[in-house]
């Protein structure tokens, strides 16, 4: 039995008194009476004391933070609301106060369960506010669902997709940000094949792993040449019995975390390394942009080992759904089925997690679907992060997506209109 996660509660546990002292160290040297607070020595104990607290603290789950958006020109509130829940997974709703808000186009954002919590998108989020009517998929910690809730894997995945899709359309546009985006067509694909009248009017895939053939990248080899028996052995461990999911097989999020860290060590070595200066040179400005970042990136939550095991086989080992060998429920997975829902491919041309290519073969696995209803974006310049969040997704990314929502958000009544 893997007992790395056990080890990693102790750890933190026994680290706590070390952290509570350094605190309060730090608090004594940024004290205004303290004759040392001002001084080289001051500055520098101070800055040690919090780079010790902020590499050996468990981060918390991140809140959006998103008070107001500006709409038509005004500023208008932005409440938070949850609007469907289930033990995996709750829907936020952004409301705003605004008489033009409920006429915009209703836009889905499902959100990487992939280790990091869902306000990673808040950029994304964000940018969406003052054109469309924003929800997005709230994934729970595994660590934190009882065992009595059962399982959840990428069938039910899917799933919740399909529900998602009753429950909010037909007028619906989705929008699946990386490792989402083969769940998402999957469910579209089921839902075409079903008839189902609540087929979302678009959907939008950015940086997914729809092939992960293409392109391959460093992610993609390493699950290749391990083969599934390799992350069953060495990542997935029981929750330890401090948690409400004590006993759920999961991957963990530290886990995670120590992977995607140790892809750009070295830059997050430096990353750390000037924070320390900056707070010993009084750079309060740069120091508080490193710690926005990482309070964001370090704040991971679990996985359940079934969810995890099966998408690393059968996206990243298997490619069964570019190979239309995927089965949802023992029915077939035909991309071939897709005949009304669009489809917008972003991809960005830096992409060091889901290569060029990899979403762009939506496109060509789904032949049925006509070509005024496909789009494909590469955005140059950019790597995997650049394709949801930053200056180039605000400026040439999203109003693509903007434009595109709003033709096929249009299509149903211009459709109406001709027949009539």
């Amino acid at each position: 039995m893997n007992f790395s996660y056990v080890w990693y509660d102790t750890a933190h546990w026994l680290l706590s008194p070390a952290r509570a002292a350094s605190d309060l160290t730090k608090h004594f040297f940024d004290n205004p009476g303290n004759p040392l607070t001002n001084t080289p020595y001051g500055r520098t104990v101070s800055a040690a004391c919090e780079l010790f607290e902020r590499t050996t603290r468990r981060y918390g789950k991140p809140v959006f933070g998103l008070p107001t958006t500006v709409i038509d020109g005004a500023e208008v509130a932005v409440m938070e609301r949850i609007v469907w829940e289930r033990p995996f997974c709750r829907i936020i709703s952004f409301e705003r106060d605004h008489p033009t808000a409920k006429s915009q186009p209703k836009l889905l954002i499902v959100a990487p369960m992939s280790g990091h919590y869902a306000t990673l998108l808040r950029g994304t989020v964000e940018t969406f506010l003052p054109t469309h009517q924003v929800m997005i998929t709230d994934w729970t910690d595994a660590r934190m669902v009882p065992l009595a809730e059962g399982r959840f894997d990428l069938d039910d995945y899917i799933d919740y997709v399909k529900d998602l899709c009753r429950a909010f359309g037909p007028d619906l546009h989705l929008m699946a940000v990386c490792q989402p985006a083969v769940p998402v067509i999957a469910a579209v694909a089921r839902l075409e094949a079903e008839n189902d009248p609540f087929i979302p009017r678009s959907m939008t895939l950015m940086g997914g792993p729809i092939d992960t053939r293409r392109s391959p990248t460093a992610v993609n080899r390493l699950a290749e040449e391990r083969g599934i028996e390799w992350f069953e052995r060495h990542c997935i461990t029981k929750v330890p019995p401090s948690h409400p999911g004590f006993w759920r097989d999961v991957y963990p999020g530290f886990q995670q975390l120590s992977g995607f860290m140790a892809m750009n060590i070295d830059r997050h070595l430096t990353a750390h390394y000037d924070m320390f200066n900056h707070l010993v040179e009084g750079d309060g400005d740069s120091a508080e942009k490193h710690r926005e970042f990482y309070d964001e990136y370090l704040a991971v939550m679990d996985l359940t080992a079934e969810f995890y095991l099966q998408t690393v086989e059968k996206v990243f080992v298997n490619h069964e759904l570019p190979k239309g060998e995927m089965m949802h429920r023992d029915q077939p997975v035909d991309l071939m089925s897709i005949r009304r829902c669009a489809i917008m491919a972003v991809e960005g041309e830096r992409d060091d997690i889901s290569g060029v290519g990899q979403t762009l073969a939506a496109l060509e696995l789904t032949p049925n679907l006509s070509s005024d209803k496909k789009l494909y974006h590469l955005q140059a310049k950019v790597g995997h992060y650049g394709v949801f969040n930053g200056s180039r997704f605000r400026s040439q990314i999203a109003p693509r997506i903007v434009e595109f929502i709003a033709t096929h958000d249009r299509e149903p009544a211009r459709k109406k209109a001709s027949r009539a």
